[in-house]
């Protein structure tokens, strides 16, 4: 199904449900835009997400370097969730897949795109599968160590399976390994170019008096995150800068206890920081985060110290461990997985931190994970290449 008419290129993109589902993707789009500019020619990019949640401001919020919208287009369709665990919500879940492959279907026969791009969630499988029946070619990326259910499902019909990690190979199938390419993880371009001045201005940070400790949970936020800082504010705040994202649904997080005026001048709370986290990110001496894809590769091309505590439990699949393993193998950041994510630890953990030389040394490290070759670039090539 062509859709090159008069040297505009289309593109559809499919994922959602968290930031890690959508940010990598955006990061793609920006950089298939500016990859058909410089061939004089004109990208339209197209978002299937989720109708609801926060996909849809998520991706009409963000712009690239040059002040264009990541998306042309926002679709928003019905999603289900892809359970592992019994719960009577699967079958109620059904019939919203099937909505959201029907809304699909017509959205993609409308359109007529090239190709479509899957960054993965949930909302991204029944988009995989009505562009496999309407013969467009698809392409997945997966950004975990390990793939999750809607890769192994998307990779059925998919041309080509895009893997963040090598390793991750070992984990496909055998009919998939011959479609995975290695490409690493993508970044918005955004990122190569953040300034920290922007940041501490951004921030409302005259004077850099204390290390700049940034906590964030991801896209959602993290319960077991803003606890930690609630427990520790009047120490956390008497020896770094605090700047907290809390996540949209628990902003009740950022309201603290009983501390001194002085103290509390240190304490920079935000619901969602949206097109400044690349500077804030600059910014910053320290992260403490989750270990999302989305968030680690982030910091590793920003090249920063991090203190990584992974999701972990019978909610989830163990990626983020997986994921901070990879890093923690690599001395590029300290891990506070499981029990160990304690109070303890983590002053004990950030202590460490406070010694300059120390957090040179881990940003050092993680820095060398990013590779000279930009994996978002290199992704929009070969799918440029595919358009021609």
């Amino acid at each position: 199904m062509s859709s090159k008419t008069n040297d505009i290129l289309k593109i559809a993109f499919a994922g959602g449900g968290t930031g890690g589902h959508i940010y990598p993707g955006l990061a793609v789009a920006d950089e298939f835009r500016a990859l058909c500019k410089k061939n004089g020619k004109t990208a339209q990019i197209y978002w299937i997400g989720n109708s609801k949640g926060m996909d849809k401001n998520i991706v009409s919020k963000n712009v690239d370097s040059d002040g264009n919208h990541s998306a042309d287009f926002f679709y928003g369709i019905p999603s289900g969730k892809l359970r592992r665990y019994f719960s009577v919500q699967n079958f109620f879940d059904i019939f919203k897949i099937f909505a959201g492959f029907i809304a699909s279907f017509f959205i993609l026969a409308k359109i007529k795109p090239y190709m479509l791009f899957s960054k993965g969630g949930f909302v991204s499988v029944p988009p995989c599968l009505a562009a496999k029946l309407l013969k467009i070619p698809v392409y997945t990326h997966e950004c975990d160590f390990t793939p999750g259910l809607a890769t192994r499902l998307n990779s059925r019909n998919a041309k080509h399976i895009l893997l963040s990690y090598t390793e991750t190979e070992s984990y496909l199938s055998e009919s998939a390994k011959k479609k995975a390419i290695v490409t690493g993880n993508p970044v918005r371009p955004v990122f190569y170019s953040a300034d920290a001045e922007k940041g501490l201005k951004f921030l409302n940070i005259q004077k850099k008096s204390k290390p700049v400790l940034l906590v964030v949970g991801g896209s959602l936020g993290a319960k077991q995150l803003n606890n930690l800082v609630r427990e520790n504010i009047q120490w956390l705040c008497e020896r770094f800068i605090v700047v907290h994202q809390t996540g949209e649904k628990n902003v009740d997080d950022a309201e603290l206890p009983q501390i001194s005026a002085e103290v509390r001048e240190n304490y920079k709370p935000f619901a969602f920081i949206y097109n400044e986290m690349p500077d804030v990110i600059a910014c910053a001496d320290i992260v403490v985060s989750r270990s999302g894809a989305n968030s680690i590769w982030e910091c590793s091309v920003l090249s920063k110290a991090m203190i990584l505590v992974p999701l972990c439990g019978s909610g989830t699949r163990g990626d983020q461990e997986d994921n901070a393993a990879f890093f923690e193998k690599h001395e590029a950041a300290v891990v506070l997985g499981r029990n160990n994510a304690s109070s303890e630890n983590l002053k004990s953990a950030l202590t460490k931190f406070l010694d300059q030389d120390i957090r040179k040394k881990y940003a050092e490290r993680n820095g060398l994970l990013s590779n000279s070759v930009r994996p978002a670039e290199k992704i929009a090539e070969l799918l440029y290449k595919e358009s021609l």
